[in-house]
């Protein structure tokens, strides 16, 4: 996969001769205007549209467009662009601002909204109308489009192109005072209804609708196509990059059609923007359309947008991925013109890299089988309540962090699957006769199994010798398993999340099938497990490694006092290899 192989480039440590060959398309091209003039700094932003949530492809474009303004000692805005109240709420804008900010974008006071240039828009548009590149249409939104042509046809003319200017702004102003239902005009550019390039084919500059606006209540029932506001916002803040997805290169055209018009007029208040395409993100696994997203949570097949499961920023960041994971991942996988799928794997090794380093470590048994140790190694009995004070370290790679005490009694509970009755060659866990290493505790030898009355296992019982370097009958003990004692232990739900989706390309399906028949049935599984005592202690939002599990992220919504909710990040298998590294 291409996507791969910029990975790996990226990632050598070979400085090339010219650094400008580091760089890439975009940074190419703002050092050209830097060099050439056409501006003396870089201004960028990022505008959602507050209808849905973030997800991990915003994440992309907010990385790169703060990245952009930080690295050239630009500036970065946040703006909104708010100009369908119809599926906008204060709720989206809240959750946007918050995660732009986790993911250290910051805006400082420049926080904008296309609302606040609804005035001004009209403005321009009337300006527009009075030199004749606008006109007031009765057409129908089904009209438009059946009238628009195609790829091998022109489109025809509206037979409202021709009014004249008067009754242009006569019509105009009516739209705006709120004298027409909703759909019965809009105002359309007059560009070239024969244009090979369909967006430049009159379109619709403004519609009536009227829904009350999440800040400017019921002043407007005319709001401006999003093609007509985008552009013009950024040039009323100055941005001198507008960097946008592959999507928006067809809107170039209308976006450079518009500011040429005003420039014309004489009202751009700054030097025109520039836009700039990229390939959006898409990740194996995950669907990034905010329709079917919304249609995920609408329909219960998730538990919200904050769901684990979900692409959104919020349920990243309810499982357990980090800001500097996220930042990681798309300094990794850099930025291309060209489309592609980029595998899971790599966002998942680059939060378990980042966790690898801060997460402390823990003990915790998913699915326990009960040990009862009967005596010492050399059949001496075992002392009453505690054998042994256990010092573990709370992360192998940093002393600083300290260490940790966890009492070993005669009960304690091992992974069900860390014991096989009959097990095959090459299993160095604790079977029959066998014997395993106890986390920092001991070597353990199993000398019986108890079943129950339909032969499943409910008990073994082992020796114990307290060294963990002793051979047992004469041979190094290969096997080290975790542990967690059984008097003292914290029972906890942990979530056990896979892939939403079974299959890479959800959407890829046949006749009568949508992108929900792949869902995967087993998404999340939950699990009271045993963990060590020192988790009673853990705080909504606090990561940890359990040892030879994986990464947990104690649930920021459903952790109470001594309750704690786990939700695993991501598994310690190291699948990086399968990447290419």
């Amino acid at each position: 996969m291409l996507a791969r192989q910029l990975a790996t480039a990226m990632s050598t440590d070979e400085t090339p001769a010219d650094p400008s060959a580091s760089k890439n398309f975009i940074e190419q091209q703002i050092d050209a205007d830097l060099a050439a003039g056409r501006v003396d700094h870089v201004h960028t932003r990022f505008p959602p549209e507050p209808n849905g949530y973030l997800h991990i492809g915003h994440a992309k474009s907010i990385c790169l467009n703060s990245g952009l303004a930080r690295n050239y000692n630009g500036q970065f805005n946040l703006r909104f662009d708010d100009t369908n109240p119809a599926k906008e709420e204060q709720e989206y804008v809240d959750a946007i601002m918050d995660d732009v900010r986790w993911l250290g974008a910051e805006w400082d006071d420049r926080l904008f909204h296309a609302s606040d240039y609804f005035e001004t828009y009209y403005e321009w548009a009337t300006a527009l109308v009075k030199a004749g590149h606008a006109y007031v249409c009765d057409l129908t939104g089904d009209e438009v489009r059946e009238m628009r042509g195609t790829l091998t046809e022109p489109g025809k003319p509206s037979p409202f192109r021709d009014r004249s200017v008067e009754e242009n702004l006569d019509l105009f102003a009516l739209m705006r005072a709120g004298e027409f239902p909703d759909g019965a005009k809009t105002l359309r550019a007059k560009i070239d209804m024969a244009s090979p390039i369909i967006n430049l084919r009159d379109p619709v500059m403004y519609r009536i609708k009227h829904v009350s606006h999440q800040r400017t209540g019921d002043a407007w029932c005319l709001y401006a196509s999003y093609d007509w506001a985008h552009g013009q916002g950024d040039a009323l803040e100055g941005i001198t990059h507008s960097i946008c997805t592959l999507e928006f290169e067809n809107h170039r055209p209308l976006y450079d059609w518009f500011l040429d018009r005003l420039q014309e007029l004489k009202l751009l208040p700054h030097h025109r923007p520039r836009q700039i395409e990229f390939a959006r993100l898409n990740l194996t696994y995950l669907v990034m359309s905010k329709r079917k997203l919304l249609q995920l949570v609408k329909e219960g097949h998730v538990s919200g947008w904050d769901d684990p499961r979900m692409p959104t920023i919020r349920g990243l960041r309810r499982r357990g991925y980090t800001a500097e994971a996220i930042r990681a991942f798309c300094e990794r996988i850099g930025v291309t013109k060209q489309n592609s799928t980029i595998d899971m794997l790599w966002l998942e090794d680059a939060v378990r890299e980042h966790l690898n380093e801060t997460a402390q470590r823990r003990m915790a048994v998913l699915r326990p089988l009960k040990v009862t140790l009967t005596s010492y190694a050399d059949g001496t009995p075992l002392p009453e309540g505690v054998i042994k004070v256990c010092e573990l370290d709370n992360h192998p790679q940093h002393p600083e962090l300290g260490k940790r005490e966890i009492e070993l009694t005669r009960e304690l509970w091992i992974e069900a699957d860390d014991f096989m009755e009959a097990a095959p060659k090459g299993f160095f866990r604790l079977q029959p006769g066998g014997a395993v290493r106890l986390r920092g505790a001991g070597i353990i030898k199993c000398v019986e199994v108890v079943k129950d009355g339909e032969g499943a296992i409910t008990e073994v019982q082992c020796t114990l010798d307290p060294d963990t370097t002793a051979l047992v009958d004469g041979k190094k003990v290969k096997g080290t398993i975790h542990w967690v004692p059984a008097e003292d232990c914290l029972d906890a739900e942990v979530r056990l999340y896979d892939h939403l989706f079974a299959a890479e390309d959800p959407e890829d399906v046949p006749d009568g099938k949508t992108f929900l028949d792949n869902m995967n049935p087993n998404s999340l599984e939950i699990v009271v497990a045993k963990l060590e005592p020192e988790l009673a202690d853990a705080q909504p939002g606090d990561r940890y490694q359990f040892e030879r599990l994986g990464y947990f992220h104690a649930d920021p919504i459903d952790t109470v006092a001594e309750a704690p909710v786990f939700n695993r990040t991501v598994t310690l298998r190291d699948a990086w290899g399968k990447a290419g590294k």
